[in-house]
């Protein structure tokens, strides 16, 4: 007989998505981050908080978290998928244009902002390896926490966002190297410092060649066969072996998981499954990100923090105006502009969730001491608790004229592949690409998806700016700018296949200007009631184009017979467009006598 389930292993979980049902539609109903309301619950129903009392009510036992440390193992993986989606954004091109940035502005950041919290530390009376550690530790930001609110505030696309971005990249390169200057000051075993970096760096260049290697060769051709299959369960498990398995790689290697995953999202941006790659990952990356802020908030000591509340409130607000004007005189030093350098030091002024990992293993390794240690990361999770307020603020005290864009950070994210507001094209056989071809003629930008892998693959060896999905999913046509699209024609031959990408893309935007292909009068006459523009019956139009050629070859002039032409064509369209106007009449006044009662 099966052992029955305990179902304290379930609670933390049935907890979490509570949570979740709770914070997001209320925070977002009162125009506040989400990030807040995690980061809140987290403390709320934390160890600290309300599970000091789980011992008195089964009830509070129930509601509040007790495994905090499995809830944060997991939770990394949010910040994992989150870089994988940044990735997606960029592309090595693109990444190169900011190689300035993260090698300039992020490595002088790190080492001024290093340097002079490890000076005040030893003011303070701590050692030379244990002041070197915190000042490293501090130096670092919250990626986990910045990068959403900046993507909820639509700033990352901007300068500051790409500027923000560049900085912490260069953060997360330099994990390895500080967590081996940690192991190093604790063990004092190795036969030198340049000996001892050396061998401690190797495997993390190795592991980097080895991600961007193999992912060069090998994820085109894997994501094309599981395209082929044309099974959502089978592309849904590609996504994730490709996030993990380059992530797992990256910490095999002494990587963090996060730049793992960064590199793996940089090589399928550059690939045609980008777009359906996104939509498949939001889902994991929104759940598991808004357990990591909740573990964050629950990994709070409140108990430790009203003990010592003057001293931690101190280094918590000494830490941000300390960071704050050096990372502003960073950034104009790089040559990023006033209100650029404003932005970024108020947002990379707190700490980040690597001083957890820097300040636990020093503290393991005896470098830095107990206290000091604790003191430190409560002082560092308040500061991350105050990230979406600093930007909301650096938002506000921004300029009313743009500053001047040095690096040019505004086009490095263009919205779309092809320039502001394309036409969308809904299947690229024949018909779509003879579309795209008379709209390249005009210069008009577009970009197209279909779901024949193959198909897809050879367009895109030519340069068409393709992408392999199901055009009929309202997420797919938001992710390649339905919101900016001049129009959408809808060219595949599949009657059932048009209707639903009319009516998902009527949904989406009321005032898109919508042309389908029918099969025939009464195709037409349904698309038209779906929503579209125009609908164009294959049937009709073989018809007009057959009584073109025959008028023009028996002698009637070439006028008369496009100006013809094109008054019966107005002609059918208004008999399907009145047809479709006179069935919704009849049907509200029937809905009218239904509801009118009876006397």
């Amino acid at each position: 007989m099966a052992e029955p389930i305990a179902l304290d292993h379930f609670k933390e979980v049935l907890v979490f998505l509570g949570t979740a049902a709770i914070v997001v539609p209320l925070f977002r109903r009162l125009k506040i981050s989400p990030v807040i309301g995690f980061l809140g619950a987290g403390v709320l129903l934390g160890p600290s908080a309300l599970g000091r009392l789980s011992d008195l009510s089964p009830l509070i036992k129930a509601v509040t978290f007790s495994e905090v440390e499995e809830m944060q193992i997991f939770g990394e993986f949010g910040v994992v998928f989150l870089l994988f989606m940044i990735g997606l954004e960029l592309s090595f091109e693109r990444l190169s244009r900011l190689r300035k940035l993260v090698f300039g502005l992020g490595a002088l950041q790190v080492a001024v902002c290093s340097l002079a919290l490890a000076g005040i530390a030893m003011l303070f009376g701590q050692s030379g390896p244990s002041a070197s550690v915190i000042g490293g530790a501090l130096a670092l930001s919250s990626t986990a926490i910045v990068i959403p609110v900046l993507l909820e505030r639509k700033r990352l696309r901007v300068a500051a966002g790409r500027a923000a971005f560049s900085v912490l990249l260069f953060q997360d390169l330099m994990v390895a190297p500080l967590l081996f200057m940690v192991a190093m000051l604790g063990a004092r075993e190795f036969g030198g410092f340049g000996a001892g970096l050396f061998y401690a760096l190797l495997p993390a260049v190795i592991g980097l060649g080895v991600i961007v290697g193999f992912g060069r060769l090998i994820l085109r051709p894997l994501f094309r066969q599981v395209a082929v299959a044309r099974s959502p369960e089978f592309f849904m498990a590609a996504c994730l072996l490709v996030v993990m398995g380059a992530s797992v790689l990256a910490a095999a290697s002494g990587l963090p998981m996060t730049l793992g995953a960064f590199m793996a999202g940089l090589l399928l941006a550059e690939t045609e499954f980008r777009r359906q790659v996104e939509i498949t990952i939001e889902p994991f990356k929104g759940l598991l990100l808004g357990l990591f802020f909740v573990s964050i908030g629950a990994g709070l000591d409140i108990a430790r923090l009203i003990d010592h509340a003057l001293p931690l409130l101190a280094i918590t607000v000494g830490l941000i105006v300390i960071k704050a004007p050096l990372i502003y005189a960073c950034g104009r030093l790089a040559g990023v502009s006033g209100a650029v350098a404003r932005e970024i030091a108020l947002v990379l002024a707190p700490g980040g969730e690597f001083a957890f990992v820097m300040l636990g293993a020093a503290m393991s390794a005896g470098v830095v001491p107990q206290a000091i240690g604790g003191d430190l990361m409560i002082a560092v999770t308040l500061t991350m608790l105050l990230i979406p307020t600093l930007s909301s603020m650096a938002i506000k005290i921004m300029p009313a004229t743009p500053e001047a864009d040095t690096y040019g950070l505004r086009d490095l994210a263009p919205p779309t592949d092809n320039g502001a507001s394309p036409v969308l094209i809904a299947g690229f056989g024949r018909v779509g690409k003879l579309v795209s071809e008379l709209l390249t003629m005009h210069k008009i930008p577009f970009i197209a998806v279909d779901g024949d892998a193959r198909l897809v693959g050879e367009e895109r060896k030519s340069g068409a700016p393709i992408y392999w999905g199901n055009a009929s999913d309202p997420e797919m046509l938001a992710r390649c700018g339905i919101s900016r699209a001049r129009g959408l024609v809808v060219t595949m031959d599949n009657p059932q296949a048009v209707e639903k990408v009319v009516a998902a893309a009527r949904i989406s935007r009321g005032d898109l200007v919508i042309v389908a292909r029918a099969r025939d009068a009464t195709h037409a006459r349904h698309l038209y009631e779906l929503g579209a523009s125009d609908a164009i019956p294959e049937t009709i139009e073989a018809s007009l184009q057959l009584s073109e050629s025959l008028l023009v070859d028996i002698g009637v002039p070439m006028g008369y017979v496009i100006a013809s032409i094109h008054e019966k064509r107005d002609e059918f369209r208004k008999i399907l467009q009145v047809g479709v106007a006179d069935e919704k009449q009849r049907g509200i006044r029937a809905s009218t006598r239904a509801r009118t009662p009876k006397k």
